[in-house]
């Protein structure tokens, strides 16, 4: 409804009907001012200002008039120049959060929004259409069910190479447990991961990951007959059930985290200008905290489901190492890695021939020999040395930094020129 250019909402012209009935003494006063729930004193003088001046004292005076709540123009242009300078990529939630924590403007979210969609510093985005995928209820104790993955990304935008973040998070909170830098996915980075957990927080229920190959043995029937892989045995001697997503979306809730993080991370460690994954790992510490504090959620139960954990800190050393099985020979000896071990005993030792001694070596490089649960004294000596190992596109940027490293180490080494590197010779012993 229109007169002289002066439009009216459904909700005055619905109140202007009610109003003239009154006036016309279609209806009684007191009945009117029940349909608008307002007092019969408002009423009257609603009906009054009709009389007087017609329909436009049935619009609010405030239309057109600038907010008293209004932000200024200053604080605007302030907080836009920030964006543009410092948080052109972020999104709007982000950006608030920073414009807050660390410039002190305090803005909603949805205004940021707003701003940075009218100067093209956002693009909205589409509405998702319904997903296939039914969402499974989460488990209602926290520590029953840890997701864990690997999230290979250029985190340091170029300012070193891409390197993987080692997430898990409790699916009954969605809290960050651990978040750990490695350079690649390996078995290494997440037994590493998991110690740490362990001495933090006790033994969860059950591991809850993709079918990588750390965790577990993809062909239908390996050559040496191993069903499962040394993470997947690691667990099973600590009493982890090991369970394996059979797609991503099955373990959704570590993918949205891993999502998250390549979008709030990757800013935070541009900010703090971090460029290694020592400074990031520490840094990492207490980030987790502070987005625990923003995105987790409570448990249905109270009930803590972590265990106890029952190795002391040598069995944990050993059994997060990588475990091998050899026949022992007649000469009380096994072989592995190019070198042989001579297994030293008070006795004759002839009950241990053709007995089975598990070769467990440790990320340094510290090989320890086990008959029967018991640590045995060896001696080793080296073998000729074989041909270097075969690599792939996860495991050549290691094998790379570990020869820079070598040869940097060796700098100004010269080695005689007849000298003779298949030497066999005593190496170590213990």
């Amino acid at each position: 409804m229109a007169e002289e250019g002066i439009f009216m909402s459904g909700k005055e012209i619905d109140r202007l009907t009610v109003v003239m009935s009154s006036a016309e003494g279609k209806i009684r006063r007191k009945e009117a001012a029940g349909i608008l729930r307002i007092t019969e004193r408002q009423l009257r003088r609603l009906v009054k200002g009709y009389k007087e001046i017609g329909k436009l004292a049935l619009i609010s005076r405030k239309r057109g008039a600038v907010s008293n709540n209004r932000i200024s123009e200053d604080k605007r242009a302030e907080a836009l120049y920030l964006i543009t300078r410092n948080y052109y990529d972020f999104g709007p939630t982000l950006a608030a959060e920073k414009l807050r924590e660390i410039h002190g403007i305090s803005i909603s979210k949805e205004t940021v929004r707003k701003w940075m969609i009218e100067n093209e510093l956002w693009k909205p985005k589409a509405a998702k259409g319904k997903s296939s995928h039914q969402m499974r209820e989460r488990r209602s104790r926290y520590g029953e069910m840890i997701q864990i993955d690997g999230s290979p990304h250029d985190w340091f935008e170029g300012r070193r190479e891409s390197c993987t973040l080692i997430v898990f998070i409790d699916d009954a909170t969605n809290e960050f447990m651990e978040l750990r830098f490695y350079e690649t996915e390996t078995t290494k980075a997440y037994m590493e991961t998991t110690l740490i957990y362990l001495n933090e927080f006790g033994r969860p229920v059950a591991f809850y990951s993709d079918k990588h190959g750390v965790f577990r043995v993809n062909r239908k029937e390996s050559l040496n007959g191993i069903e499962r892989t040394q993470f997947g045995r690691a667990m099973k001697t600590l009493d982890i059930e090991l369970i394996n997503a059979n797609t991503p979306q099955a373990k959704g809730r570590v993918e949205r985290a891993n999502q998250l993080l390549q979008d709030r991370l990757v800013k935070e460690l541009r900010l703090r200008k971090i460029d290694t994954i020592e400074a990031a790992n520490e840094f990492l510490d207490e980030y987790k905290h502070e987005l625990n504090d923003k995105f987790a959620v409570k448990a249905k139960s109270p009930e803590n489901a972590h265990r106890v954990v029952l190795h002391d800190k040598r069995e944990l050393d050993l059994i997060f190492s990588i475990h091998s099985e050899r026949i022992i020979s007649r000469n009380l000896e096994v072989q592995y890695d190019n070198t042989v071990y001579q297994i030293q005993t008070e006795s004759s030792g002839l009950s241990m021939r053709g007995g089975r001694a598990v070769i467990s070596e440790d990320f340094n490089g510290k090989v320890t020999l086990i008959y029967k649960g018991r640590e045995m004294k060896y001696k080793a000596y080296q073998k000729a040395e074989k041909q270097s190992e075969l690599e792939n596109a996860k495991t050549i940027n290691m094998r790379m930094s570990k020869v820079i490293k070598a040869q940097n180490d060796n700098f100004n080494f010269k080695p005689d020129i007849d000298l003779q590197w298949k030497n066999q010779e005593e190496i170590c012993s213990i």
